[in-house]
């Protein structure tokens, strides 16, 4: 995906759900700090994103231009609708978030986690294929273990250590 390709998603599922803002959580969302983040780390078909001030209406975005949608079919990427707990974010994230906004969304404004708080959700999802997002970001030195171990203190406790024992394993010092 590219970040025109953000972008239209971000028109599209703004204007069916009639919200001017929507949150972009998925690995995506490295579009709005990157736009021209390499093709390993966006090769994800699907933006994963709800409504900020209407998140229920995340399952109408999805009905209407997820996965197999007509949308889908016609582009080759498709929106995910999610929720704000689909992503474990650092308490501080709005404040660092990038906005993406501008003639190609009509009006629609994207929030996209930064780059460092992005990764800790990767860190948090742990799947294998989020652990290897975070290890491209650090190999092109977009994200540093210090401050990343630095930001997981804005996380919960158990969510935290979590975060940590995944750190020092990419750090090669075992989970």
């Amino acid at each position: 995906m590219h970040r025109l390709e953000l972008e239209h998603v971000l028109r599209a599922a703004g204007a069916l759900a009639d919200e001017p803002v929507l949150v972009v959580v998925g690995s995506q969302a490295i579009l709005g700090a990157w736009p021209d983040a390499p093709d390993d780390l966006t090769v994800s078909l699907e933006v994963d994103l709800y409504p900020e001030e209407a998140p229920e209406k995340a399952i109408l975005i999805d009905g209407s231009i997820g996965e197999k949608s007509m949308f889908h079919e016609t582009f080759g990427y498709y929106a995910h609708g999610v929720g704000p707990e689909t992503a474990t974010l650092p308490a501080g994230w709005r404040q660092r978030a990038v906005v993406i906004e501008n003639e190609n969304t009509r009006g629609v404004r994207g929030v996209c986690p930064g780059l460092a708080d992005l990764a800790i959700s990767k860190l948090a999802a742990g799947r294998p294929k989020d652990l290897d997002f975070v290890r491209g970001m650090m190999r092109r030195g977009k994200v540093r273990s210090a401050d990343l171990a630095l930001l997981s203190r804005e996380l919960a406790p158990e969510s935290r250590a979590l975060v940590e024992a995944r750190l020092r394993a990419l750090d090669g010092g075992g989970e």
